[in-house]
């Protein structure tokens, strides 16, 4: 593990070292992941600098190099603090349940911080809450026939799932709409066209269904966990071979 890994463990898992010189401290982690945050929901994860940072926090840029070393640290520390808890499964729910509460609570975080959705990409050291979502996808899946490195791959392919449409609400603007921007630019293009693309031309027309990208692709997701569970149930209830 690299330098700079090490101190992202560091002040994501503490606890943080205390600043060894100078005066008493006067700032905290807290307070600095918070003034990203603020700086990150108003303008993008771009503008967020250490500069900026100190600016909204009435210090020096260099002050923080006290508590954080650089900007990656001080965006490992923004998404620990803008991430909230993972939703609780209710008592008796089941996996399918649980997971689609999951990935609807995942998806209103990237609303409400879209900067999320570029600082959670690629492989990362993450903190106590950002792993605490992905147990609960592993820990709902457990004791249902799948092993352990399928289970992390059902948390990457809702993960996954969940950004891709995060990413196209944020692309389409203001009305966070992919299926109504794509209306907007090529609906009188592929009407005047119908002909050459009937398909494509008919399921535009059709209003049924519209803007349900995320719940369709996550029952069909869950449909196909669903039967693989229920494959390997079957697989477990048959007799052993010659009994």
């Amino acid at each position: 593990m690299g330098e700079a890994a090490n101190d992202t463990v560091r002040l994501l898992w503490g606890p943080p070292a205390r600043p060894t010189r100078g005066p008493k401290p006067a700032l905290s982690l807290e307070r600095i992941a918070a003034a990203g945050v603020e700086a990150a929901d108003a303008e993008g994860l771009g503008a967020v600098s250490m500069q900026k940072v100190a600016g909204l926090l009435d210090f020096t840029k260099m002050s923080l190099y006290r508590y954080v070393p650089g900007k990656a640290e001080l965006v490992a520390l923004m998404v620990e603090s803008a991430l909230d808890e993972p939703p609780a499964p209710a008592t008796g729910t089941d996996w399918r349940k649980q997971l689609f509460d999951w990935a609807h609570h995942l998806t209103r975080l990237f609303v409400r911080h879209p900067w999320l959705l570029d600082a959670t990409n690629g492989p990362r050291v993450v903190g106590p809450k950002e792993l605490a979502w992905l147990e609960r996808v592993v820990a709902a899946l457990d004791g249902h026939g799948l092993t352990g490195p399928e289970r992390m791959d059902a948390a990457v392919l809702l993960a996954g799932h969940v950004r891709g449409i995060a990413e196209q609400s944020r692309a389409a603007g203001p009305s966070g709409s992919p299926e109504a921007a794509l209306l907007a630019l090529l609906g009188a293009v592929v009407r005047e066209n119908a002909d050459r693309y009937p398909a494509v031309a008919a399921a535009m027309a059709d209003p049924d269904g519209r803007d349900q990208a995320l719940d369709f692709g996550l029952e069909r997701i869950l449909d196909g966990l669903a039967a693989l569970i229920e494959r390997r149930a079957q697989v477990e209830d048959q007799p052993p071979s010659g009994a």
